[in-house]
């Protein structure tokens, strides 16, 4: 069961990545990531996140820029064992880094889970406002998961984990033409503590694929801390 699922989401990676080959408009990111999550009560929770991306590559040749500097904050409430909802508001700063303009994104979300073996299964509908001083754009996410451990049925400490997860996008606005986006993430992750976990991995995007088709591919971190 671990290695085929293993073996499948390492396919889907590779068929996306071989489409790079023929894209016109590629760019390369690396993203760091420093997450806390704070437990309120069993069935509310807080989780600040600070992230930074930077190029690796652009403009057909390598490249070490800063690009965009994020802060996030989610609150999360459980409504059942498997099921949750969860507002959050993000800044992004451009301004002083890159030519584009700071955003004020609000979030909302529904997630619904599924463990039927080791093997958990996720799905989240997210709705988002993207604005900006020029526009606000308004952009709709679907995304199935699945994480499981790498050793036995259950997470140990200082065992490994796999996630997977699968997206697809619309964004809408008044100034802008429908854009469909898919994205594929696959992440290796290490339980190292009770309240650390460290998580490694690829982002491929596919961006405005019925139109432009830009393609992106990021190197991405993730240290999580849990109070």
């Amino acid at each position: 069961m671990i290695m085929s699922g293993i073996r499948f989401f390492l396919l889907i990676v590779l068929c996306l990545l071989v489409d790079l080959g023929y894209g016109q408009d590629f760019t390369g990111y690396i993203q760091p990531t420093v997450a806390l999550n704070y437990k309120v009560t069993p069935f509310y929770s807080h989780n600040f996140a600070i992230n930074s991306r930077n190029f690796w590559f652009k403009d057909e040749e390598s490249t070490l820029k800063a690009k965009q500097l994020d802060l996030v904050h989610f609150s999360n409430l459980k409504i059942m064992d498997n099921q949750s909802v969860t507002f959050g508001v993000q800044y992004r700063f451009r301004s002083f880094i890159d030519s584009g303009e700071n955003e004020l994104r609000l979030t909302q979300q529904y997630n619904y889970t599924q463990k039927p073996f080791i093997v958990r299964f996720g799905q989240r509908f997210r709705t988002e406002q993207r604005i900006t001083k020029s526009n606000t754009v308004h952009r709709f996410r679907y995304r199935f998961s699945v994480d499981f451990p790498l050793n036995g049925e259950r997470i140990d400490i200082g065992e490994g984990y796999l996630v997977g997860n699968l997206e697809s996008l619309l964004s809408i606005g008044k100034h802008i033409n429908p854009e469909y986006d898919q994205r594929a993430t696959l992440q290796l992750g290490w339980l190292l503590s009770n309240s650390i976990k460290f998580q490694v991995g690829t982002e491929y995007r596919l961006e405005d694929f019925t139109d432009g088709k830009a393609h992106i591919l990021i190197f991405i971190s993730t240290l999580n801390l849990s109070l």
